[in-house]
Parts: C-alpha cells; sequence; structure tokens
C-alpha cells in the first residue's frame, strides 16, 4: 500500500465541504458524515476501552471490532459499497451467547460502572447506539445496507455484556439501580 496521507491538511475542507472516498464532495454537516464521525467516535470509545487490562479472548474481539467498524466507516465514505458481510453479525450474536452465558439472569436494571474496564465498556455501549441511531437517521434519506445496522444493534448489546463479564471477572458484581424509595 501506498502512502495514502503525505499530506495532513488540504485546506480543500475551508469551504464547509469534505471529499468522500469516492472522490465526490459533500457538505461536513451531512447526515452520511454525521454517521461517519459517530463511527469514528465508537472507535475510538473501543479503543480507549482496549487501553485497559482485558482477557486475551476480549481484546481480540474488540480489535476485530475496530477493523468491522473501520469498515463500515468505508461503507458510509463510499456510497453503494459493502465491506461488512452477515458474517460479522454472526460473529457478534456468537460472541454475546458465549459471553452472556457465564453470566446470572438479569432480574434488575444495572448502572454503568463497577470496574473502570466495564464502565469504559458502558461508554462504548452508549456510543454505539448514538451511532446506530445516525445510521438510521442516514437511511431514511440516502440508501445504506442493512448490514450495518444490525452490526451497531448487536454491538452494543456484546458491549453490555462484556460490561458486566469486565465486573464479574474483577470479582465485582453488576450495580444494580435501586427507585428513589428504595435508596431512602
Amino acid at each position: 500500500m501506498g502512502h495514502r496521507l503525505s499530506k495532513i491538511y488540504t485546506r480543500t475542507g475551508d469551504d464547509g465541504s469534505t471529499g468522500l472516498a469516492d472522490g465526490s464532495r459533500v457538505a461536513k454537516d451531512s447526515a452520511r458524515i454525521a454517521a461517519l464521525g459517530e463511527l469514528d467516535e465508537l472507535n475510538s470509545a473501543v479503543g480507549l476501552l482496549l487501553a485497559e487490562e482485558l482477557p486475551q479472548e476480549v481484546r481480540e474481539l474488540l480489535t476485530g471490532v475496530q477493523h468491522d467498524l473501520f469498515d463500515l466507516g468505508g461503507e458510509m465514505a463510499i456510497p453503494g459499497s459493502t465491506l461488512l458481510d452477515a458474517r460479522s453479525v454472526g460473529e457478534l450474536e456468537r460472541a454475546i451467547d458465549r459471553h452472556n452465558a457465564e453470566l446470572g439472569p438479569l432480574k434488575e436494571f444495572i448502572l454503568p460502572g463497577g470496574t473502570r474496564a466495564a464502565a469504559l465498556a458502558h461508554l462504548a455501549r452508549s456510543v454505539c447506539r448514538r451511532a446506530e441511531r445516525r445510521l438510521v437517521a442516514l437511511a431514511a434519506v440516502e440508501a445504506v445496507g442493512e448490514t450495518g445496522r444490525q452490526y451497531l444493534n448487536r454491538l452494543s448489546d456484546l458491549l453490555f455484556v462484556l460490561g458486566r463479564g469486565l465486573n464479574r471477572a474483577a470479582g465485582r458484581g453488576d450495580v444494580l439501580w435501586q427507585k428513589r424509595r428504595e435508596r431512602g
């Protein structure tokens, strides 16, 4: 692969537009660029979680997620392209099932917290939900493949389960929500 970014600034976006990978230009506040930005933020949140001490299997899983998110971002940058396929959704579903099988049944709502790693998993989950909403909004005005929306929906579930699992692995339980009247 050649040098992709030999010059970091180009000044071409000073007018409020940005270039897509297909050579077209769109407004920086377009629905497509908003979705791309949310995916970038999500990938950064996953990267922040990866900066923590994690079980090797979780580390490998999340590293794969980062690559998938880059593929999905590629789909946003090249309208009409398909870089993420249904296998990726299936991989997330199997990971959810595998990690959830180790956890007790959830009978209460939980708060995002516990260990730092678990809290970061929940932060990534909430960013993922926002990215999913942006992708749905984009799909309302432009053609977008279903796989990306499915992937983000499953990824948020996986991040929720991983948050619970990371607390469990650290010897902590879930942080249970208590109604105001139950807290005293």
